[in-house]
């Protein structure tokens, strides 16, 4: 299969790979380039922040891989040239496409995962790890300082969990109210210590004796064996792997320390105290609170070691530390078998843990999280009465409920552009005007209006895309592009107009004619014409989720066509057309969940990766199951090469 699949992914990248080896950059495929592109994109005058002009050499262009396969992309879908410049001759689009093509994929004959990354736990991770590891729940994310988003656009990347000495303030502050919490209470301590240390009056009596009488003696029921048999397996545990011989002395002598100190309490407080203070030190240990992975030797790639390949399964799918039975895969090195990992992987989507990768995952990629924040810039309540703090809650949920039961359930990605149902209680369910929905839990809901279904029908999408006073639907159709279809627009010109906001002139003419006088600029033409059908189409949907039919006095209007001619009436139209790029969606889902899984932005060397995780996509009916397996298995994912930062940046 993966030998198809390879044969598939070099003929889909080089279509005519004769004619890509024979044709030359300078003296071939650079005049296509001058004649064709440098008059807009050039040293003076970068359109949308393009100069292909400085590309005078092969190398560059692979430097730059990232941005060059959307030059051709852009040459495939004739989007470039634009419509107002002359088209290329048959000859000038096959020199570009199969020229720069044939490049790339010279240049991705020989992979490289990606750079190894020493990666802080996330708030997230923190917290999951914490309550698995501990059993205590603490909010991580509320009590420490706020980390950015990182190339992906995930809070798991390596690029923006950085380290300051306020956090690792926080970090002792956290690692003593754990313990602390821990300690107080008798269940969740004996889990932690499942015995009551103590020595007889024998015991101890002997221990006192025999020292003075020979230098030989091994004391009886010594506190140090006992310590032993509670901190090296928690240490394994809270550090992902097996603890060197170093660590283990170092532990022992603190727990010595401690218990020495305190001759005047009794056991099992003073041994308890004295593993506590263990616990502690492991917790702000940097084993504990970063992923780390050893950098290898040599130059090569090489797999990861199986309690890395532990961590970084199960911080992908639970975003947890890896549970006993996958350390313990680890420990026998039985992980590197493709159908142990496959076995694995099932497992642990099939435990309910599984719902923390829904939710963490989907919310990012959304950018729904700002559902959460009560100081997010979303539908003003002084004018959206009804978006209150408890239905941006029920949306927030409705959301990742329905991720998770595509992803467990109904086995088909393709559900979350356009299905019939969705997640509701009664308060969200009488929020939308749904009728027979009762109770407060969430509940999977068949729907008879085909506008609502998938992420596009969604409150909480529609709520993070609108400003607070009314719609955009530029703001939508950017979103649409950017998270369904994995497309970005330029960055608008500097000197660009904004639509004016007096709500009489909104209630009057609608957004259809405002915009429809915006994008007659040829400055915002090119981009609006893809940008604003999407957008316009959602209409419907108010900046709070709720479905209306007008503009004050004036009739919405949700029909547009697409820039690609498609005509469409209305969201649920509008879905349908978006089903029709298939391979769109799965590239772009491919590159979210990747990059989610390794935890860092997705860079050129990525692509073929990429690519075959699309093809997986494509050839099994978008099936949530073969995908992650598949990602699993890749090669981006299991392997890791030295001191990689030095040969590539990252793109995204």
């Amino acid at each position: 299969m993966k030998a198809i699949t390879w044969l598939f992914l070099f003929c889909l990248l080089a279509s005519v790979s004769r004619a890509q080896e024979t044709l030359d950059y300078p003296t071939e495929i650079i005049p296509v380039l001058r004649d064709n592109c440098y008059t807009c994109h050039n040293v003076g005058n970068p359109k949308g922040g393009v100069n292909l002009e400085k590309y005078e050499e092969e190398g560059r262009i692979v430097k730059d891989g990232q941005l060059w396969l959307k030059v051709v992309d852009q040459v495939k879908t004739k989007e470039m040239p634009p419509s107002n410049k002359p088209a290329l001759n048959e000859n000038e689009y096959h020199i570009l496409v199969e020229g720069i093509n044939g490049i790339l994929l010279k240049s991705l004959e020989k992979k490289t995962p990606g750079k190894v990354v020493i990666r802080r736990l996330s708030h997230t991770e923190y917290h999951y790890t914490i309550l698995d590891l501990m059993g205590v729940s603490y909010d991580a994310a509320g009590r420490f300082p706020a980390d950015g988003s990182g190339g992906g656009g995930f809070d798991n990347q390596g690029g923006s969990l950085f380290f300051t000495p306020l956090k690792m303030e926080r970090y002792y502050d956290a690692a003593e109210e754990i313990v602390s919490r821990t300690l107080e209470d008798p269940v969740k301590w004996a889990k932690l210590v499942p015995e009551d240390y103590r020595q007889t009056i024998w015991q101890r009596f002997i221990n006192w004796l025999m020292p003075k009488i020979s230098s030989d003696f091994t004391p009886l029921n010594p506190p140090e064996k006992a310590a032993e048999r509670v901190i090296f397996p928690f240490a394994s545990k809270a550090f992902r792997r097996l603890i060197k011989v170093e660590e283990k002395e170092k532990f022992l002598d603190l727990f010595s320390r401690i218990y020495e100190s305190m001759p005047e309490k009794p056991n099992p407080i003073r041994f308890n105290q004295s593993v506590a203070e263990v616990v502690k030190a492991i917790l702000i240990s940097p084993s504990f609170l970063y992923k780390m992975e050893e950098e290898p030797n040599g130059n090569e790639p090489v797999a990861l070691g199986d309690f890395e390949l532990a961590s970084r399964l199960s911080y992908f799918l639970w975003s947890s530390m890896p549970d006993d039975s996958l350390f313990q895969l680890a420990v026998a090195g039985k992980l590197q078998d493709q159908k142990v990992l496959e076995g694995q992987v099932k497992r642990l989507l099939d435990d309910p843990k599984a719902v923390r990768f829904s939710e963490s995952f989907v919310s990012q990629w959304l950018g729904i999280t700002k559902l959460k924040d009560p100081n997010a810039p979303l539908a003003d309540q002084a004018k959206f009465p009804g978006f209150t703090p408890s239905i941006r809650d029920a949306m927030f949920r409705e959301t990742t409920a329905f991720f998770h039961h595509v992803l467990t359930e109904s086995k088909n990605f393709l559900d979350l552009i356009n299905s019939d149902y969705s997640f509701l209680n009664e308060p969200l369910a009488d929020y939308y005007g749904i009728e027979g929905v009762k109770g407060n839990e969430f509940q999977k809901v068949m729907l008879t209006n085909t506008n609502r279904g998938g992420f596009l029908g969604m409150g909480s999408v529609q709520a993070v895309t609108s400003l607070p006073t009314r719609t955009s639907p530029v703001l939508r159709g950017k979103w649409v592009l950017e998270e369904i279809l994995g497309t970005s627009p330029p960055p608008p010109p500097p000197d660009v107009a904004e639509l004016p906001e007096d709500e009489s002139l909104h209630e009057d003419l609608g957004l259809k004619a405002l915009l429809e006088k915006h994008r007659s600029d040829p400055a915002c033409q090119s981009c609006h014409e893809k940008m604003d059908p999407l957008g316009l189409g959602l209409e419907n949907f108010d900046a709070d989720g709720k479905w209306r039919e007008s503009y004050g006095n004036t009739p919405i209007d949700p029909s547009g066509v697409l820039a690609t001619g498609e005509a469409f009436e209305g969201p649920a139209a509008l879905k349908k057309l978006l089903l029709q790029e298939k391979e769109k969606f799965a590239r772009n889902l491919s590159k979210k969940a990747l990059s989610f899984a390794i935890g860092r932005g997705m860079t050129f060397t990525d692509e073929m990766a990429i690519r075959e995780l699309t093809t997986t996509l494509m050839e099994h009916q978008f099936n949530p199951d073969q995908f992650i397996a598949e990602l699993v298995y890749s090669y981006p994912f299991r392997m890791k090469i030295k001191d990689f930062q030095k040969r590539v940046n990252e793109i995204e």
